[in-house]
């Protein structure tokens, strides 16, 4: 099948404003949109910069804003989006390093400060096992295990866009699957964190983190979870 795609490029050494370039080329429906971008790269403009790595969903590296939502590229296939022309962005409310590839830093920098990591001050076991969990307790925070840190979630968030110092739904989500953990002991300081002005009540319940997510978690019933843990005061 023959497909039109108009691709972002920016380079910032050598372009005074953002532009679309224009590719056409024949694709197999079942191709992702990843294999896409990298036969243009192979054939038709070796300059093209986008980030990929493991190409299976698993690293994240490759979100980007596909026709108008935000997708992993290794993903989506090209049949998935019903349509032979196809607009490829990079995710929004992050700066733009190069064409595709954004600044992460950012992001990361909320992620890091919702603390996570397992806080437990206590002794370990003294027969040097792990600290055990029971099945039960490890399936309440089993969603939020999921998140892969690709930005898809936080960059489709109208409140991301109107306002960066929004921690972001991604830095709830990982609030929240050790707010829940039995054996962490932190849960009221990220609590506190979060409820900061730019924390988790920023979030207007668009329902577009969930929707762009690739590993669908439910980030809109995690956030609900937390909101309501500030609230009342406990972790149900």
């Amino acid at each position: 099948m023959h497909y039109k795609l108009k691709i972002f490029r920016f380079h910032p050494e050598q372009d005074a404003r953002p532009h679309y370039q224009h590719f056409e080329l024949d694709a197999d429906p079942t191709e992702r949109v990843l294999d896409v971008l990298e036969q243009i790269r192979g054939e038709q403009d070796g300059t093209l910069a986008f980030r990929r790595s493991c190409a299976h969903g698993v690293c994240g590296s490759d979100a980007m804003r596909i026709n108008g939502r935000n997708y992993l590229a290794c993903k989506v296939l090209l049949r998935d989006l019903n349509a032979a022309e196809i607009t490829i962005e990079p995710i929004l409310g992050l700066r733009v390093v190069k064409d595709l590839i954004v600044d992460m830093e950012p992001f990361f920098d909320h992620y890091k400060s919702v603390l996570p990591y397992l806080i437990n001050d206590d002794p370990l076991p003294a027969d040097g096992r792990e600290r055990l969990q029971s099945p039960e307790d490890r399936e309440r925070f089993d969603d939020t295990t999921k998140c892969i840190l690709c930005a898809a979630c936080t960059t489709s968030c109208p409140s991301f866009w109107a306002n960066g110092e929004y921690v972001g739904p991604a830095a709830i989500v990982n609030a929240h699957r050790f707010i829940y953990d039995s054996r962490d002991q932190g849960a009221e300081k990220r609590l506190e964190i979060l409820n900061e002005q730019m924390g988790v009540w920023r979030c207007r319940t668009a329902f577009n983190c969930t929707e762009a997510c690739p590993r669908e978690i439910k980030i809109t019933q995690a956030i609900a979870e937390v909101k309501r843990a500030i609230h009342t005061g406990k972790l149900e």
